[in-house]
């Protein structure tokens, strides 16, 4: 027997597109929708002062265990924009991945030393490794597939997460910023990052699945300052692939901001094609394009970010 529905999942009138409404139904009034965070009043910024000599470094770590969210596209941008400002910037690439090092220009298989010897060979120095990059008072520790093998290699060392640490303090007078690029997890390798850092910087996709995964990141984020690294800080909070056009991006950060309030930055990065460019020409994008909207937005992000 085929059983009968009482009433229809959709009546006629759910159907109407683009006519006139009938008189018998009712009228719908549409939600309001959430007011553009982007738009709260932004805080005063100063230009950033010349300096009269480099170091100590300031270690920032780009972390967010979720993939995709802009950490290395970040990461680039954010270190020229801090070189455009007269600041010496060390570049890390902390990702077995290499995607800092290829959008740098570099071919991380070709690479006889990196990051991965640094860590594990006593024998390797610093200026073994740094590699100079195009743009001036910017350079970069690279890193390959090989840095994959340093997770499993470092679980029986004494003082495993303090690895990284022991290495970039030789680096640490010579240069004004070390922004690590974690990888996508939160492994040994980010609690290496986050173990040496004075502060974590992290790229918040605007996408819902994104804002879940920063409860877990913080987490992490609060172990370590109890455990291993009580000067770690939260340096701010940077809101990624934000597209102003789609009310559920405008609900995402006004979600962000009511959560975070002031550790969100006012800057945010927009969606744009001028990224996947740039990773094509091995360059950042105030190189690239340096009139964009794009490079704008990471030159007003490094004022802050020297602010803070």
């Amino acid at each position: 027997m085929i059983a009968t529905m009482s009433a229809p999942l959709f009546d006629a009138e759910s159907l109407r597109m683009g006519e006139p409404p009938r008189p018998d139904v009712p009228a719908v009034t549409p939600a309001a929708e959430p007011p553009d965070p982007t738009s709260r009043p932004r805080r005063e910024i100063p230009e950033p002062t010349a300096l009269s000599g480099h170091g100590p470094a300031t270690v920032l770590a780009m972390c967010n265990q979720k993939g995709g969210v802009g950490k290395t596209t970040s990461t680039i941008n954010l270190g020229a924009a801090l070189a455009e400002y007269g600041r010496r910037v060390l570049l890390v690439d902390f990702d077995p991945q290499g995607a800092l090092s290829v959008g740098l220009g570099v071919q991380p298989h070709e690479l006889d030393t990196t990051i991965y010897n640094l860590i594990m060979e006593r024998r390797v120095t610093l200026d073994d490794v740094v590699l100079k990059t195009a743009v001036d008072g910017l350079d970069l520790l690279p890193s390959n597939i090989d840095l994959s093998a340093a997770e499993v290699q470092l679980v029986s060392e004494v003082g495993r997460e303090q690895t990284l640490g022991r290495v970039l303090a030789p680096a640490l007078p010579h240069y004004d910023y070390v922004l690590v690029d974690c990888q996508p997890s939160l492994g040994l390798l980010t609690v290496n990052a986050l173990a040496c850092a004075h502060g974590v910087l992290i790229p918040l996709e605007c996408e819902y699945f994104s804002l879940r995964g920063v409860a877990l990141l913080m987490d992490t984020i609060e172990k370590v300052q109890d455990r291993l690294n009580p000067d770690l800080e939260i340096t701010g909070i940077l809101a990624t692939m934000y597209d102003p056009r789609t009310l559920h991006t405008r609900e995402v950060m006004a979600r962000v901001v009511e959560a975070f309030g002031d550790l969100v930055f006012d800057t945010v990065i927009n969606r744009t094609v001028r990224f996947p460019e740039t990773t094509v020409a091995g360059e950042p994008i105030t190189r690239w394009a340096s009139r964009s909207q794009g490079a704008e937005a990471y030159r007003a992000l490094a004022r802050e970010v020297i602010a803070r």
